[in-house]
């Protein structure tokens, strides 16, 4: 089992050689334009019109809770868009996070970082807009990655 590696940084400018994929969780209603993907954005298009596309065809394609969608953005760089999340504001249900969509995401991530030979990069999913609390998505990355020997890095923004 890989340790969770925790460090000061930018997510998107993934510290590490070698194939890497960089995490974060999106919603349900194909909204992009807060929080952690604005840096994704600015870096790179191509994530932001994969999952415009993705969320458009949604009645042809697997878009929904816990579904997990992975686009290239360089040579050995890949983004992974996940959606954790219902809605984007909290309600009666609560925040958006949807911790089992965020479980069934990080599964399925895990055979993606397997598949490429890649570690992950991410900042502390689902713990901004979301709303989640970090003591309940640690374990879930522990489980879905660390456990399978998928080196995890989470980059807290100075």
């Amino acid at each position: 089992m890989k340790p969770l590696r925790i460090i000061d940084g930018d997510a998107t400018s993934p510290q590490a050689k070698g194939p890497k994929i960089i995490a974060h969780l999106c919603n349900d209603l194909g909204g992009w334009g807060k929080g952690f993907v604005l840096a994704v954005s600015k870096r790179w298009p191509e994530p932001e019109a994969a999952y415009r596309g993705w969320h458009r065809g949604r009645s042809g394609n697997d878009f929904g809770l816990g579904a997990v969608q992975v686009v290239r953005v360089k040579p050995d760089t890949w983004v992974a868009n996940m959606v954790g999340q219902r809605g984007t504001r909290t309600g009666s249900g609560g925040p958006p996070i949807r911790y089992d969509a965020v479980e069934r995401c990080l599964g399925a991530l895990a055979g993606h970082a397997e598949a490429l030979g890649a570690g992950v990069h991410m900042p502390r999913i689902g713990c901004g807009l979301a709303g989640g609390k970090w003591s309940r998505i640690e374990p879930l990355i522990t489980d879905a990655l660390c456990a399978r020997d998928v080196e995890v890095t989470v980059y807290d923004h100075a």
